[in-house]
């Protein structure tokens, strides 16, 4: 991962969004509406025969002219502009609308707009070596133009190949699920955080590029195929084991409840060997899978 101060130590000048010196358009539009009217003066002083004056007119009002229209741009919403001298940064303007800069002053337009990416399916090793596929979605913008543009060759490329390399990242830190410690952080059941780490990785990885990540999270989790049939047996027998003691443990406290109820109210005197017989036949009832077919028994317990 690429620092400010690795970046600083490889001996990267770190750039700094700085406003740009610039002017409205429309007042320059006016500039440019006298220098026609002048060059039209110029046009009628050569038709009246003053040619001095005439050449005078003409040769000014064009030079003005095709100055001023050589320094115009546009920029919309949530767009900017570096402007750069002679490969020397001069500033960012942020300002919509139409804009006038020095013509030999060059503009370089880049979107702050907030841009949405989804990366491709990564094939990792978890925390306990499984391999799982991963995808995620990033919501990223340009925050300072002056870094995107000179720090990164290719700020977009830049992004994409710090996205997979936090992806890889955050997928082998934690194991895909973890049914015996529900408690523990696992890429399937904490999600939140699961994808505000994958944000703070991503801000750090891309904050040499003047860029911030908004939003972000997983869209595709799950085994590798080689392992996936294997998985999903495992992840089946685990549920089943799960169900069965949450099923005998409340077999067990119904069965001491119906007990003691019993015993309090005197309906029934039970030895140890009927209390053993009528515990065996309601653990059988409470946790069969089938309904019970009630049994009357027309003698004793002991006949």
């Amino acid at each position: 991962m690429m620092t400010e101060s690795t970046a600083n130590d490889a001996g990267l000048t770190v750039s700094r969004e700085s406003a740009a010196a610039t002017a409205s358009g429309y007042l320059m539009l006016l500039v440019l509406l006298l220098s026609m009217v002048a060059i039209g003066w110029g046009i009628a002083e050569a038709a009246a025969g003053r040619g001095a004056m005439a050449a005078l007119g003409i040769a000014g009002g064009s030079f003005v002219f095709l100055f001023v229209l050589c320094g115009f741009y546009m920029l919309q919403p949530n767009q900017a502009a570096a402007i750069t001298l002679f490969g020397s940064y001069r500033g960012t303007d942020r300002t919509s609308g139409l804009r006038w800069v020095l013509p030999w002053m060059i503009r370089k337009k880049v979107s702050v707009r907030a841009n949405n990416m989804i990366s491709e399916r990564l094939k990792v090793n978890d925390a306990r070596g499984n391999p799982i596929e991963i995808a995620a979605q990033v919501v990223w913008r340009v925050t300072d133009t002056a870094q995107a543009l000179f720090d990164i060759d290719d700020y977009k490329a830049f992004v994409i190949v710090q996205t997979e390399a936090a992806v890889r990242t955050i997928g082998s830190r934690y194991v895909y699920d973890d049914l015996e410690h529900p408690e523990e952080v696992t890429l399937r059941g904490s999600h939140e955080v699961v994808n505000t780490e994958l944000r703070l990785e991503l801000i750090e990885r891309l904050k040499i590029a003047g860029i911030i990540v908004d939003e972000c999270g997983l869209t595709h989790l799950a085994y590798a195929q080689e392992i996936a049939g294997a998985m999903l047996r495992r992840q089946q027998a685990q549920a089943v084991v799960a169900a069965r003691a949450t099923l005998v443990a409340g077999a067990v406290g119904m069965v001491e409840m119906a007990l003691d109820s019993l015993s309090e109210k005197g309906v029934v005197e039970l030895d140890d060997e009927r209390r053993a017989t009528m515990v065996s036949n309601l653990m059988v009832v409470l946790c069969g899978e089938r309904e019970a077919q009630p049994v009357v028994n027309a003698g004793t317990l002991y006949q």
